[in-house]
């Protein structure tokens, strides 16, 4: 990832990239900072030091920015969408739910809401997050921040990307997707499900996979501004 990000900004000469903890930023100056951002990361943090931390580096009215997303839901497809979320985070072994790493994945689909900016050291608080519902597009609660329509071999593909996906595969050896040759593996099995319980994929035959569907995710934007 630095790699990448270093290449593709070659032009910026005032940018460099570190690996680092968000939990020992002990190579910035106190007070050096103007903005703290974290995307898709800050469910991880151990709170007790990060907040002192970052109370340090940032200056006095400076601010915090903090986004996450969770889920995506198939607005339109109600049944497909629980089947999904059944696939995801069911408790038995043979669904993806034991196999997320935690506490984090429950902290980001809660909208990081037990991320809190100790009263003492931040002010001007807000959230904005987006729970999707499957009543159409924009039917959910609060603004949408993550929407898209995706043809549904792309969301296949995106669903393997889950690390629950992966270990789930490393627990079951000898499992082979079927577009590798095998008989399935658990992504398979679940747009079959999907397939069969609605009439709009199934319609399409083979070409599913071509089928375009509109997407909402939960998202949440945490922002503070440094007392």
């Amino acid at each position: 990832m630095v790699k990448q990000a270093t290449d593709s900004s070659t032009s910026f000469k005032n940018l460099s990239f570190h690996v680092g903890s968000a939990e020992d930023l002990s190579e910035i100056e106190d007070g050096s900072l103007d903005m703290v951002v974290a995307g898709q990361a800050a469910h991880w943090f151990d709170y007790g030091k990060v907040w002192p931390q970052i109370a340090r580096k940032l200056r006095k009215g400076g601010t915090l920015a903090f986004w996450g997303y969770k889920d995506n839901y198939f607005v339109d497809y109600p049944t497909a969408t629980k089947i999904l979320d059944k696939f995801c985070y069911g408790e038995s072994k043979e669904t993806m739910g034991p196999y997320w790493e935690q506490p984090g994945r429950n902290i980001l689909r809660d909208l990081m809401r037990e991320v809190v900016p100790p009263e003492g050291e931040w002010e001007e608080v807000q959230r904005i997050e987006y729970q999707p519902k499957c009543e159409g597009k924009g039917s959910g609660e609060g603004e949408v921040l993550m929407c898209g329509k995706m043809k549904l071999g792309a969301m296949e593909g995106y669903t393997r990307t889950f690390s629950a996906y992966h270990t789930w595969m490393s627990r079951h050896e000898g499992v082979k997707a079927l577009k590798d040759g095998g008989e399935g593996d658990i992504v398979d099995e679940m747009f079959k499900k999907m397939l069969e319980a609605e009439p709009d994929w199934r319609a399409k035959g083979e070409a599913w996979r071509d089928l375009e569907v509109e997407n909402e995710w939960g998202s949440v934007i945490l922002l503070a501004r440094r007392k």
